[in-house]
């Protein structure tokens, strides 16, 4: 059978993945699936730098809205959903452009990563979280560190969820769970596929991203997080830990002044994209986009994306 395509278009935040991937998506007949952890829940918008109605420009974007900030998001179920929206997809004639920059959930749809290895017992996952409420993620993070040191050196000691999920893996499977998706990610990809990652000189970023930080402020970020305290959000909840949501949440809690939550976005960001680009870089059969190279002209951008679509035969 032949395999069906499918186009990644991702990059570090703020490197302009949106723009283009609108502009391709009308190029080429798409409709674009977010990997996003945090563009999938409703009411956050500004701190997640959700693509608008105006963006969109009429081409259809799924995963956007999609649960409650009250509610959990994980791998598994940016998997299912995201395959069920490609079904859509392909029913549509259309191609699936992944775009978003969460290449752990990339990863698992490319690779169609098996995460069956759960049993339904969560009483070793609650035990981790009392501990983690209790003693700080940190402590978690050493324990990673002492069975699985390659995950521990890859996942970020406030990314919770997935320090947990690694110490699980080990608890239920003796095994490491890098070396499971090691593994998992040199099975070869159900899909033809094509996987562009968008990048510039790392001082050009940084700018970007502070000054984009500066325009959800301007926009209302605050307000915006006010509002989700309104309907019950807590700092514990996933939504929540995402970045710009759990800074000035710990400033409305009267944990640190609103310059200080500011400061601490435009860091914290600027570090997120710095792993994001070591990420990628483990990442096989990726075509990297620098954009000086096109004088950062997304016109420039898209005709050398058509031609080498053409050339891989994933469009005619």
């Amino acid at each position: 059978m032949m395999k069906k395509p499918l186009i990644i278009l991702t990059g570090p935040t703020a490197s302009g993945k949106t723009e283009l991937s609108v502009a391709l998506a009308k190029q080429i007949g798409g409709e674009i699936i977010s990997a996003d952890s945090m563009q999938v829940y409703r009411h956050m918008d500004i701190g997640s730098a959700k693509v608008t109605k105006e963006e969109m420009d009429g081409i259809p974007h799924h995963l956007l809205d999609v649960l409650e900030p009250w509610e959990d998001f994980n791998v598994t179920l940016f998997q299912k959903l995201a395959k069920e929206a490609m079904e859509k997809i392909y029913g549509n004639g259309h191609i699936p452009i992944v775009a978003g920059g969460t290449g752990f959930y990339i990863q698992a749809l490319l690779y169609d990563i098996d995460f069956t290895e759960n049993d339904g017992d969560f009483r070793y996952r609650e035990k981790l979280m009392e501990l983690a409420g209790k003693e700080g993620p940190e402590k978690l993070h050493k324990m990673l560190s002492l069975v699985d040191p390659e995950s521990a050196a890859a996942i970020h000691e406030n990314n919770v969820k997935r320090v947990i999920r690694a110490l699980e893996f080990y608890e239920k499977t003796g095994l490491k769970i890098s070396e499971h998706n090691e593994a998992e990610r040199k099975k070869e990809s159900p899909y033809a596929f094509a996987y562009y990652v968008l990048t510039m000189e790392r001082d050009l970023l940084y700018r970007r991203i502070e000054k984009r930080v500066d325009r959800m402020m301007e926009s209302g970020l605050l307000d915006e997080v006010k509002a989700l305290k309104l309907l019950g959000c807590k700092s514990s909840m996933v939504s929540m830990q995402g970045l710009g949501y759990k800074e000035i949440l710990a400033f409305l809690d009267g944990e640190i002044p609103l310059e200080e939550a500011v400061r601490i976005i435009k860091r914290d960001t600027r570090h997120f994209a710095k792993r994001q680009l070591t990420w990628f870089r483990r990442e096989r059969e990726i075509s990297w986009i620098q954009k000086e190279q096109f004088d950062f002209d997304n016109q420039a951008i898209l005709h050398w994306m058509e031609a080498d679509l053409k050339k891989r035969g994933i469009i005619s």
